[in-house]
């Protein structure tokens, strides 16, 4: 299992690589709502980090950063997907590091990111950090990393995700 992990490729999506990615989200999700979220994202034509975990031919996982407005320079993490059959080897977070590392080199100054605390808090996300966002989903489970540090300090405010997340669905 290691030398697997070891031998897979972690790089940018390539355009004509969508279909793969919708694949992946609909095999790990077991729901299309995932799958069709990076294609609708990406197809807006949204500032997008969207990286793929490769093992020879397969594609094994996804994560997709994008653009929100509201935090300067802020990002949101999501979806994240690694296929079953591979799921708990550490692929997800050293994807995840990957995106925030390619993020970081391109002046991006933070990432939100809905998730779970445990996975997500080894990688940096602190809910504390998340606290002065206005979103419909605010909570525990919402938190942010500070790619710059101090970036969110003293930082408040609505911050807005592109329509495909369903965002404005929610607010009353």
């Amino acid at each position: 299992m290691a030398d697997g992990v070891r031998d897979i490729v972690l790089r940018e999506m390539a355009p004509d690589e969508l279909i793969l990615i919708e694949t992946i989200h609909a095999t790990a999700f077991g729901r299309d709502e995932e799958a069709r979220l990076p294609h609708a994202i990406i197809s807006a034509g949204h500032d997008v980090i969207s990286v793929v975990a490769v093992d020879g031919d397969y594609f094994v996982g996804h994560a997709l950063f994008t653009a929100l407005e509201g935090a300067e320079k802020a990002l949101a993490l999501g979806p994240v997907a690694i296929v079953p059959d591979r799921q708990g080897e550490g692929i997800g977070a050293r994807l995840v590091r990957h995106g925030l590392d390619l993020a970081q080199q391109r002046g991006w100054r933070s990432v939100f990111v809905l998730g779970d605390p445990a996975f997500y808090g080894r990688l940096g996300f602190r809910a504390n950090l998340a606290k002065g966002a206005i979103v419909p989903w605010a909570g525990p489970n919402f938190q942010a990393l500070e790619l710059v540090p101090g970036a969110l300090a003293g930082w408040a405010g609505m911050l807005v995700y592109p329509d495909a997340f369903g965002a404005n669905d929610e607010q009353d």
